[in-house]
C-alpha cells in the first residue's frame, strides 16, 4: 500500500529543502517507474505522492498558499526526479510549467490568476497541458452558443491526464469579424463530454500516461476564456510559455541523461578498460557538460528576461543544444556499455528510449533554426 503523509501546510512550505525532498521521493519512485515501463502503466502512485508531499504546490507563491519554490529550484527538482523516474518527472514538468506561467503573470503583471493558483495550493489540483500538440495553430473547433462555446477537439500527448484535474488547452473559433481566433481556457477533466482515450503505447516515457483527451461538444462558458489570439501568429503568451516551460521540461531530460551516463559507466567498469573506452567516456562527459551549460543558460535567461522574440530565441536555441547533447549521451552510453546495453533488465535500454522524447517538444530544431535565422537577418517579426 502506498505510504502517504499529510499535505504540507502553507506556513511550513517555505522551510522545505525541495532538492532533498526530490532526492528522497525519487528513490521511492524508481520501483514504480520500472513497473510502469514494463506494463504500459501510468505512474499514478508516484503522482499521488507528489501531491501528498507538497511538491505539486511548490511553485505557487507563499502569499497564495504555496511553497514559494524558486524557478531554479523547480528545474533542479525535475532534474533530480528525472534521474530516478523519467515518466513521473515528465508529468510533473507539465503541471509545473502550467503553474509557473500564471505565477510569472501574477508577479510581473498583477494578472488576476489568484483563483487558479490558490486551488493548486489548497485543493492540490493538478494541471494537464495540451500546448505541445497545439502550439501556435491550436486544434479543434469552438462554436459560439448562448453564454459560451461548444468545443470539439482531440488533444494528443496529454501527459498525466489520468490523474489531472484541469486541462489547460485551446480551440479555434471562426470569429465573423476577426477570422480564425484561438481561444485559451481550462476544462475540468471530469466535465461532460470529456473522455480520455488510452492511446499511449509508446517507445519511451511509457509511464507518463500521455493519452489523447477527446472533447465532444464540451461547454466552455464565456467567463472561462482566458485569452483570445490570432491563429498561427506569435503572441506574448507563447513567448512566456517558451521562456518558462522549456527549461522546466528539458531539466527532466538532463536528469535522464545523467542516469544513463552513470548506468553506462557502472556496466563498463565490469569489463576490462582500455584507452578507447576512456576516450568514449570522456566524450560522453563532454556532451553531458554541453547539456548542463545550455540548460543553465536557459534557466538564467528565464530568471532575468522579459518574454519576447529575443528571449524565445535564446531559450529555443538552448533547447536544441540540450536535445543534441543528451541524444549524443544516449548513443555513447550504449556504445560504452557494449552489448549488455541491449538487455532490458540492465536498465540502460529504457533510459535510451526515454531520452528520445527530447526530440519532439517545440520548437523542433528546424523551426528553431528558422526563427534564429529570421532574427539574425533582421526580418520583420511582427508578421510572424
Amino acid at each position: 500500500m502506498l505510504q502517504t503523509e499529510p499535505i504540507i501546510q502553507p506556513a511550513t512550505r517555505a522551510k522545505i529543502d525541495w532538492l532533498s525532498l526530490a532526492e528522497s521521493l525519487g528513490k521511492e519512485f524508481a520501483v514504480k517507474e520500472v513497473e510502469a515501463d514494463e506494463g504500459d502503466l501510468f505512474v499514478a502512485d508516484n503522482i499521488a505522492r507528489l501531491k501528498s508531499s507538497g511538491l505539486t504546490a511548490a511553485g505557487v507563491p507563499i502569499e497564495l498558499g504555496g511553497g514559494g519554490a524558486s524557478f531554479s529550484d523547480l528545474c533542479a527538482v525535475l532534474r533530480i526526479l528525472g534521474r530516478y523516474s523519467s515518466s513521473t518527472a515528465l508529468v510533473f514538468s507539465m503541471h509545473a510549467h502550467q503553474v509557473a506561467i500564471p505565477t510569472w503573470r501574477w508577479q510581473h503583471q498583477n494578472a488576476p490568476v489568484e483563483g487558479l493558483l490558490k486551488r493548486v495550493a489548497m485543493e492540490q489540483i493538478t494541471l494537464v497541458s495540451s500546448g505541445g500538440s497545439d502550439w501556435l495553430e491550436s486544434g479543434g473547433t469552438a462554436i459560439k452558443v448562448e453564454g459560451g462555446f461548444l468545443v470539439t477537439a482531440r488533444k494528443a500527448f496529454a501527459s498525466g491526464a489520468l490523474s489531472g484535474n484541469l486541462l489547460m488547452t485551446s480551440a479555434v473559433y471562426q470569429d465573423p469579424e476577426q477570422g480564425a481566433t484561438v481561444l485559451h481556457f481550462a476544462v475540468p477533466l471530469n466535465a461532460a463530454g470529456v473522455a480520455i482515450e488510452p492511446t499511449w503505447k509508446a517507445m519511451g516515457m511509457r509511464g507518463s500516461g500521455s493519452h489523447d483527451v477527446v472533447l465532444s461538444n464540451v461547454f466552455v462558458p464565456d467567463a472561462a476564456i482566458a485569452l483570445r489570439r490570432e491563429r498561427g501568429k506569435w503572441h506574448f503568451i507563447f513567448h512566456l510559455i517558451s521562456m518558462v516551460a522549456i527549461p522546466l521540461i528539458y531539466s527532466v531530460y538532463l536528469g535522464v541523461a545523467e542516469a544513463a551516463r552513470d548506468r553506462a559507466i557502472q556496466l563498463a567498469m565490469k569489463r576490462r578498460t582500455d584507452e578507447h573506452l576512456c576516450y568514449m567516456v570522456g566524450g560522453l562527459d563532454n556532451e553531458l557538460m554541453a547539456a548542463k551549460l545550455a540548460l543553465q543558460h536557459m534557466i538564467s535567461t528565464a530568471e532575468v528576461s522579459q518574454p519576447g522574440f529575443e528571449t524565445t530565441n535564446e531559450t529555443m536555441t538552448g533547447r536544441t543544444l540540450v536535445a543534441e547533447a543528451v541524444l549524443s549521451v544516449a548513443d555513447l552510453a550504449m556504445e560504452i556499455a557494449g552489448g549488455s546495453a541491449f538487455y532490458r533488465h540492465l536498465g540502460l535500454e529504457k533510459l535510451f528510449r526515454d531520452l528520445q522524447g527530447v526530440r519532439y517538444h517545440p520548437l523542433r530544431q528546424e523551426a528553431q533554426r528558422q526563427l534564429s535565422g529570421q532574427l539574425a537577418l533582421g526580418w520583420d517579426m511582427s508578421c510572424l
